[in-house]
């Protein structure tokens, strides 16, 4: 089976990198990109029963200031 995590910063948390890239889209005359929150993306294969949920909490992300999505495919 695969799987992807998606990886974001909470929404009460800053995010410099996305405000960096908003900033250089606005321009190079993007101005319609009012805001840019970036993240990790993770495609993992898994073999057999492994607990991605605990894997996604304690390895994948920080809890204190991200947030993850799992995303399981066929």
């Amino acid at each position: 089976m695969k799987a992807r995590v998606y990886v974001t910063t909470k929404k009460s948390v800053l995010d410099p990198q996305g405000q960096a890239i908003c900033a250089a889209l606005n321009g190079l005359g993007h101005k319609g990109i009012e805001e840019v929150r970036q993240g990790k993306y993770f495609e993992i294969t898994l073999n057999g029963s492994e607990d991605l949920d605990a894997i996604a909490r304690d390895v994948l992300s920080n809890p204190v200031i991200e947030d993850y999505r799992i995303e399981k495919l066929a």
